[in-house]
């Protein structure tokens, strides 16, 4: 695929998705008094809000990286997955009343032992990958402004 083309669609998509999110946090946002903790649903709502942005914005600068077509693969889905599993992380939390290492929101309180797993493999992973679209992202910014 060329890469003009490859890079139009994962703009695209990344508009769509930041959307997507950004509905997806508004919703939990309505029903974060009915969650068991509701402090966690509102910064679920909170990261879901403010990373639906992030990829709205990526969306729109996406044309203006000078990546590699491998690295353009490689940020898109990293993008994709830091976002969504930040927001997801915060929704399980909020559910389960659980998030081990969240503990300002749970006040040192630990949930069901798998729950804490699932959170903190999130929070770890989103944390490398978004760390990685950032590097990739200015890298990328700073070979087109060198062009």
């Amino acid at each position: 695929m060329e890469q003009t083309n490859l890079k139009d669609q994962q703009s695209e998509r990344l508009i769509f998705f930041g959307m997507f999110l950004f509905f997806l946090a508004l919703v939990v946002g309505l029903g974060a008094p009915l969650l068991a903790n509701p402090r966690l649903g509102i910064s679920c709502h909170v990261e879901g809000v403010l990373n639906g942005i992030f990829l709205i914005i990526l969306g729109l600068i996406w044309n203006r990286l000078a990546l590699s077509g491998r690295w353009l693969i490689i940020t898109y889905w990293l993008s994709i997955y830091g976002t969504f599993s930040n927001w997801l992380a915060y929704l399980i939390a909020a559910i389960f009343n659980a998030g081990r290492h969240l503990t300002i929101a749970t006040k040192g309180k630990e949930g069901a032992p798998l729950a804490d797993d699932i959170i903190d493999f999130l929070l770890v992973s989103l944390t490398i990958a978004m760390l990685t679209i950032c590097i990739t992202i200015i890298i990328g910014l700073y070979k087109n402004m060198k062009k």
